[in-house]
């Protein structure tokens, strides 16, 4: 996990900007989602392709958070990454030819292959029966045609979006930028996130608490949704 905070500076500049810090007070559960984005062996596993070490520091918060948020009424969708790939080519080529080696390129190709163990969610992780588990083949689970995040949020009337997962600057920013475009309102869970370093995951957030939505713990979460369940706490 990161032991990092949004810089003074940056707080500064949020509350000159807009007068308070957090943008969301009351959030409905039965209209949130968590969002847990990529944590999956070829992200999460010791060696894996595209190993994240922190990534295994945010198992047990996303499960705790998890675990807190189902019996509220927020569903719980899991997104994992895969890419197809034939003798023609893959889904993503311009990712294959140009951002990675030979070598990792053969080494991801058979990681996120559609069903590959790779592709798996981790198997630390406590999933429900009513969870929900969709597959993306880029970056943001939320630009056409990557993925069915989209219609399962505006066919379950979801609007609240909490963003769980990694990278945080990659593909869980990448998904909460394009959330908030598209007039969700997204919540980055800062302690349930991973990237490769602490810089690159402060970095994230602090674009993100000034553009694209909010920056939480998973007990502010936690606290902004008892609100709703329990309006005396």
């Amino acid at each position: 996990m990161h032991d990092v905070d949004i810089s003074p500076k940056i707080v500064e500049r949020v509350l000159a900007r807009r007068g308070r810090y957090h943008i969301f007070d009351d959030l409905d559960p039965t209209e949130t989602a968590l969002i847990i984005i990529d944590m999956q062996p070829t992200f999460v596993a010791p060696g894996g392709p595209a190993e994240v070490p922190k990534s295994r520091g945010i198992v047990d918060p996303i499960n705790g958070l998890a675990d807190e948020l189902r019996p509220m009424g927020v569903t719980v969708i899991w997104v994992t990454h895969a890419v197809g790939h034939n003798s023609v080519g893959s889904d993503w080529d311009m990712f294959y030819n140009n951002f990675v080696s030979d070598e990792v390129r053969a080494k991801t190709i058979e990681s996120l292959d559609p069903g590959a163990a790779g592709q798996q969610i981790w198997d630390g992780f406590r999933v429900a029966d009513d969870d929900l588990h969709i597959v993306k083949n880029r970056y943001s689970a939320l630009i056409p045609g990557s993925s069915q995040l989209e219609r399962v949020l505006h066919s379950r009337g979801l609007r609240n979006l909490l963003i769980t997962g990694t990278k945080t600057n990659v593909c869980c920013e990448a998904t909460g930028r394009d959330a908030m475009m598209m007039d969700f309102r997204v919540v980055m869970v800062s302690d349930c996130l991973a990237a490769l370093s602490d810089g690159e995951h402060q970095a994230s957030l602090e674009t993100f608490i000034q553009q694209f939505g909010d920056v939480m713990n998973a007990e502010e979460v936690l606290s902004v949704l008892r609100r709703r369940t329990n309006p005396a706490a």
